[in-house]
């Protein structure tokens, strides 16, 4: 076992007997993308820090470079207090079943406990021996087409990670914002400036014609830029489209 203190509190990523450095170079990649860094390696065929795997794990050099390798899958989980093991077969044992969704929310849990927890994955081409899964506490089965549930080791790794990210992140991600002038909602006057101005527009061309339906006809505008949240940017460009399209008219009717 390489030396190598023991990360942030996270769930550790387990990768036994992986056969190729490429797919250890595009898990670290996966991990890294929801922020996970303890990769530990039972027995890898393959250097992981080799050429293809730097370049499979574009950019996410510090995870492999972090990564802890083990003899067997028994010291990778010995520190350990929780531990599931990834398998779309039956093995015949006796464990409950998880799915990504709930291993990822009982994990958030221990983890609040202060306890550590990992998922084991097995080589490529024949998964988890059941010695393996018989050091697991849980199963851990993803839901797909029945018909065909085939997962490269990354992607696999990559919806587990994602479900525990996800399980504390944000319920809405921010606007995209940057590089605008004015990203707040524009002040009531500015906005009812604007409406002023476009319904006297609207009265010109004749729009707003029939005396009894301009009352709603006005309102109606009004809430659908309402419901816009409109930015002074926004507004202001939204004044020069009313000006132009003024100008082409008395230019056209000249």
């Amino acid at each position: 076992m390489s030396d190598g203190s023991a990360p942030a509190l996270a769930p550790a990523i387990i990768l036994v007997r992986p056969q190729l450095s490429e797919n250890i170079g595009t898990t670290a990649r996966a991990m890294l993308n929801c922020g996970l860094t303890d990769l530990r390696l039972v027995a890898p065929r393959e250097d992981w820090l080799s050429d293809r795997a730097v370049a499979a794990a574009s950019g996410a050099d510090r995870v492999l470079l972090a990564a802890r390798r083990f003899d067997t899958t028994a010291e990778a989980v010995a520190d350990l207090t929780r531990v599931w093991a990834t398998t779309a077969r039956d093995r015949y044992m006796v464990k409950p079943v998880d799915t990504p969704r709930q291993a990822a929310n009982v994990i958030r849990g221990l983890e609040a406990e202060g306890q550590r927890c990992g998922v084991l994955f097995g080589p490529e081409r024949t998964g988890l021996e059941n010695d393996d899964v018989a050091l697991a506490d849980t199963v851990l089965t993803v839901p797909l087409n029945p018909d065909y549930t085939s997962l490269n080791l990354a992607q696999a790794v990559l919806l587990i990670a994602y479900e525990w990210y996800q399980a504390e992140a944000p319920d809405s991600l921010p606007a995209m914002t940057k590089g605008a002038r004015d990203t707040g909602p524009a002040p009531k006057e500015k906005l009812i400036a604007f409406f002023e101005h476009l319904e006297r527009e609207l009265d010109a061309c004749g729009f707003l014609r029939v005396p009894d339906k301009r009352p709603v006809m006005i309102r109606n505008i009004r809430n659908i830029f309402q419901r816009a949240h409109l930015t002074g940017q926004e507004i202001q460009t939204l004044h020069g489209i009313v000006h132009e399209l003024v100008t082409f008219r008395l230019r056209k009717g000249a």
